[in-house]
């Protein structure tokens, strides 16, 4: 009922979302598509896909090409949206595809994340120091096949299938059942409204199921750094690191970065989705339209994670590194050479 009553109320854009989020999404599409384009040529043509961690980042990279080539209708929407008619073709392909887009990104990119702190957790404890400073973890028969699949390739390119396979079998009914019933219950003049804000009477399971989905992966990429941490401290009791202490700082580097990106850019939105859908239903028009402005900002935060990943290939992945370095070096030395071939070129006229 109370969302009912919210029909009446007129949703009022103030200036941070009808300037300050189009600049935005503008920067974001253009250095997120740049930098995801490169990413995916760098790992299709000059890094072999048969490495886990190359599988995790290639699908991450195509997660993240599909939210940008909704980015420019985001900044259509929050520059003109409140101006759209609901019916408009634009609103349609903001409110169903790019939902789609950014919910298929977001938990694809959430999963694939932990998978990837996973896998080089999985990958560091094959050491001969697992079994020696960890008996109580190398007694659990099951926790060592489960860290022993996260090492194999195939298990890595079945999982990304099952992953993009699960979250659009739950976000496209959601949206479809949106798409073709729910505008049918009530009228809707313009297309920033609080049914394309809220999402549909239908929204608030898949909200439930996300949320969790969140915090479960979150906690695991926890697990797995408090674990690590916990790893070193026997280890560094017991002898010397030695040699291996660079690829433990490293690993232990990794996985705290993938840490920092899921509590930076996905725990705010996590924490205050629910919360938006719990004081949604009210009669306060400004109640509501501060619920949506902060809504829309910390999905913008979560959003741009996506134009950000690139940096952290440069972090996750030596080889992607040494290949860019590789193509940036290259590129330089035939510019260089070009400016050179010109310059002779012109030399030899005026000589002439």
């Amino acid at each position: 009922m109370g969302l009912m009553r919210n029909s009446t109320c007129l949703l009022q854009p103030s200036l941070a979302s009808t300037v300050v989020l189009p600049i935005i999404y503008s920067f974001l599409f253009i250095t997120g598509s740049f930098g995801n384009i490169l990413s995916y040529w760098i790992f299709s043509k000059h890094i072999a896909t048969k490495r886990t961690q190359n599988i995790y980042l290639t699908n991450l990279v195509i997660a993240n090409l599909l939210v940008c080539s909704t980015m420019p209708f985001l900044a259509a929407y929050f520059a003109d949206g409140y101006q759209w008619a609901y019916e408009s073709v634009l609103c349609k392909i903001v409110n169903y595809f790019g939902t789609l887009a950014m919910q298929t990104s977001m938990y694809i990119s959430i999963t694939i994340l932990c998978w990837t702190a996973v896998s080089q957790y999985a990958t560091l404890m094959k050491n001969n120091d697992y079994t020696q400073y960890s008996p109580s973890v190398n007694e659990n028969f099951f926790y060592k096949c489960l860290l022993d699949k996260f090492r194999q390739p195939k298990f890595a390119k079945y999982l990304c299938i099952s992953i993009w396979i699960i979250v659009l079998g739950v976000t496209i009914p959601v949206i479809m059942y949106d798409y073709h019933v729910e505008p049918n219950q009530e009228q809707v003049d313009r297309c920033y409204h609080w049914k394309s804000e809220y999402g549909g009477l239908t929204a608030k399971i898949p909200v439930l199921i996300a949320t969790a989905w969140f915090f479960l992966f979150f906690t695991t990429v926890l697990f797995s750094y408090y674990s690590l941490v916990n790893h070193l401290s026997k280890i560094q009791k017991n002898s010397c690191i030695g040699k291996k202490h660079l690829i433990y700082c490293t690993v232990k580097r990794n996985i705290f970065v993938i840490q920092l990106i899921l509590t930076v850019c996905f725990l705010p939105y996590h924490i205050f989705r629910p919360i938006f859908y719990a004081l949604f239903a009210s009669e306060d028009c400004q109640r509501m339209n501060y619920l949506v402005e902060t809504k829309n900002f910390l999905t913008c935060l979560a959003v741009a994670k996506s134009s950000t990943d690139p940096v952290v290939n440069l972090l996750l992945d030596k080889t992607f590194k040494k290949n860019l370095y590789n193509f940036f070096r290259k590129s330089s030395l035939q510019h260089h050479k070009h400016t050179a071939d010109i310059e002779e070129t012109t030399q030899m006229c005026r000589n002439k």
